[in-house]
């Protein structure tokens, strides 16, 4: 049996700290706006970030409190059962398809082999040696 989550709920860490940067934060802004200090203009700017960093905290203590049933984390945590039939069936075959297709690229990757491009004349195909420059060239316009 389940025990009810009560008050804060699972993430009062969070919660807490959310609070602490919004308090904060808005202490910071007041100063600035309210007292008569030269770097005034810092502590709204400031106050303002802080503030607005608290919403992390927010989102973390909201993400943490989502309650979803068990049954709807079957598939996504591995808490699925394998004996299902047609469903069991599928996911097998699935599985092997994506094993064998990321397998076949794995063994094939892009500098592993050289480029072969087709010489002029319609001739065979041979390997042919591309020399890029890395110094500008005279007389290139760019649009720029």
């Amino acid at each position: 049996m389940e025990t009810a989550i009560r008050g804060l709920g699972r993430c009062s860490c969070a919660f807490w700290l959310a609070v602490v940067f919004d308090v904060f934060g808005l202490i910071v802004l007041l100063v600035g706006v309210f007292a008569d200090l030269f770097f005034y203009d810092f502590l709204i700017y400031a106050g303002a970030i802080i503030i607005f960093l608290s919403l992390v905290w927010w989102v973390f203590w909201y993400t943490g409190n989502i309650e979803v049933p068990p049954e709807d984390l079957e598939d996504d945590v591995g808490l699925l059962k394998k004996d299902r039939g047609i469903d069991a069936l599928v996911r097998r075959l699935s599985s092997r398809l994506s094993n064998g297709i990321r397998s076949s690229f794995r063994g094939n990757r892009r500098g592993d082999q050289p480029v072969t491009v087709p010489t002029r004349g319609g001739g065979s195909r041979g390997q042919i040696p591309v020399t890029l420059p890395m110094a500008p060239q005279e007389g290139l316009h760019t649009v720029s």
